[in-house]
């Protein structure tokens, strides 16, 4: 007697397990959407370097600058540079300011031949691009004329960059 309900509750266990391991699993599944947006803004920072002419000795002095543009990609903007510091400059006609007084001309150029001023007449004088998301460097060409006679001392000047996109 003690076999056969051993028996039964083994059988009884079994068919148990059976129906649960044989049931089937009902599974369920839904899909959405996630959405996800950022919006670019145009931006841009210009850094201008120092324009170091050196002695002047009367002669015509050239030298070289740099304006580092940084926009993001796509973004158009201009570059312009007012006339400096310096009493009675214009666009055309820079003017260092000597330590003991005194002024001495010089003028600032976009190309290497130094032809075309460059100026804050947008459309007119300045100097154009598009932005590549990278740094891009402009050269600013300048110059001292020859002939001039300046007091003996340093001469400095402070021109702005503008840059507008």
């Amino acid at each position: 007697m003690f076999t056969i309900k051993k028996n039964r509750v083994i059988c009884a266990t079994l068919a148990a397990a059976m129906l649960v391991s044989g049931a089937p699993v009902m599974a369920a599944t839904a899909t959405g959407t996630l959405v996800v947006t950022a919006t670019v803004l145009a931006s841009c920072t210009v850094v201008g370097s120092t324009i170091a002419f050196g002695n002047y000795t009367s002669s015509q002095v050239d030298q070289t600058g740099n304006i580092a543009v940084l926009c993001t990609n796509g973004t158009s903007y201009t570059i312009g540079l007012d006339a400096g510091a310096g009493t009675g400059a214009t666009t055309s006609v820079r003017k260092l300011t000597g330590s003991l007084g005194g002024t001495l001309n010089y003028a600032l150029y976009r190309d290497s031949g130094r032809t075309n001023n460059w100026g804050s007449t947008i459309g007119t004088d300045t100097q154009a691009g598009t932005g590549n998301g990278l740094t891009q460097n402009l050269t600013v060409y300048g110059r001292i004329a020859s002939a001039q006679t300046p007091l003996a001392g340093v001469y400095t000047d402070t021109v702005t960059v503008t840059l507008t996109y």
